[in-house]
């Protein structure tokens, strides 16, 4: 597989700036800066509610923000501005998100579920969508699964097919949402090498996470964030 996308100057292919977004009168995130470059993966550490979930949520285009600015490879939003929806539909060719609790359609198929957005956002046909998505499940060992619905895989299986639908449209960047956390000791490191797998492909990876062992054999840098802002090494 190529490697995906394009870099921005000097390798950086996700740069967060001044990022300010808050619900009502209260702040989530206070400011928060961090740039990433490309075959990184970060784990994006800190305690509940220090915004490492809505920072990732605002980067994938599902949070709007009041302040700042993301650039995603050379996709660009701005606080305090709706996006325009052609800029969303080119920054999904830029980012994955996989969610901590997989959120696959419970009525579509491994494979359904991971041809959906070629298909339906982008355009794709859906023989090539199919190609796609069979390519995707046999890489994460899970092709023998692509009929079966979500309540049929086990949790492993699930992620990884969460994981083949983020991958989907190619995105060179892909975010994680807390994927340790209902994998045992040996899931766990399985992820880890698949995770290392994607690096290989040219990949970079954010991934919000409470496992420091984790983070520490498969991290290629670890950012702690405390009150929204990142005070760990950016």
């Amino acid at each position: 597989m190529a490697a995906p996308g394009r870099m921005t100057t000097n390798g950086i292919v996700l740069k967060i700036a001044a990022l300010r977004l808050q619900r009502g009168a209260r702040p989530i995130l206070n400011g928060a800066n961090l740039c990433v470059t490309r075959g990184e993966l970060v784990a994006l550490m800190g305690p509940s509610g220090s915004g490492k979930t809505t920072m990732l949520r605002a980067v994938a285009g599902l949070e709007s923000f009041h302040a700042g600015s993301i650039v995603v490879d050379d996709v660009r939003l701005e606080g305090g501005a709706a996006t325009a929806k052609p800029t969303l539909v080119r920054l999904r060719r830029k980012v994955g998100m996989v969610f901590q609790f997989h959120c696959l359609f419970e009525h579509l198929t491994a494979m359904q579920n991971v041809c959906l957005a070629p298909v339906h956002a982008h355009g794709a046909s859906t023989a090539d969508a199919r190609r796609r998505a069979e390519t995707l499940l046999a890489s994460f060992g899970v092709e023998h699964r692509a009929h079966a619905l979500p309540r049929e895989l086990s949790g492993g299986e699930a992620q990884r097919v969460a994981i083949a639908r983020a991958l989907a449209v190619d995105p060179p960047v892909l975010l994680m949402d807390e994927p340790t956390a209902s994998l045992d000791p040996i899931r766990r490191t399985e992820l880890g090498e698949l995770l290392r797998g994607l690096l290989a492909q040219g990949r970079t990876l954010v991934v919000a996470t409470h496992d420091e062992d984790f983070a520490r054999d498969f991290a290629t840098r670890i950012v702690r964030m405390q009150e929204g802002l990142v005070v760990g090494p950016r």
